[in-house]
């Protein structure tokens, strides 16, 4: 009885900690800023967390915008539109801020170090937008 209480209270933290939006944002510094210096490895280590610097304050803005901004252009749009909108305009804004932020600062392998963190919130929108328009019109 008492390890079956102790994994309740386990999940309960684990569950509160997973809906923090900060827990979101840091995660993605972390990880996407983790990959881009991984990704410029081969040219030093101030190429490196340059573009880890830059990928991680792309990803945290990204990750804090992208659910607020799909929920709304879904709302607004309805049927095939409200599927297929919303994603497609948030992986073009998406792609253009990482290209953008990362010419900017003279990352040097562009596509190596854009290609997970696109890919990763391009299939998020893709999905929650899907999630959003199925629990929309099962609610209508």
């Amino acid at each position: 009885m008492q390890g079956a209480v102790r994994r309740t209270a386990v999940s309960s933290r684990l569950s509160d900690l997973a809906g923090k939006t900060s827990v979101h944002v840091g995660s993605a510094v972390a990880v996407m800023g983790g990959w881009a210096a991984f990704a410029n490895r081969a040219h030093g280590v101030l190429a490196a967390a340059a573009a880890g610097l830059v990928q991680g304050a792309a990803s945290a803005l990204v990750t804090f915008s992208l659910k607020t901004a799909l929920e709304a252009m879904a709302k607004r749009l309805t049927g095939t539109l409200a599927f297929l909108v919303p994603p497609i305009v948030s992986c073009s804004v998406v792609l253009a801020l990482l290209v953008t932020a990362h010419r900017l600062a003279g990352t040097r392998e562009l596509w190596s170090t854009i290609s997970i963190p696109w890919a990763g919130s391009s299939a998020y929108a893709w999905i929650y937008t899907a999630l959003l328009v199925r629990r929309r019109s099962s609610l209508s």
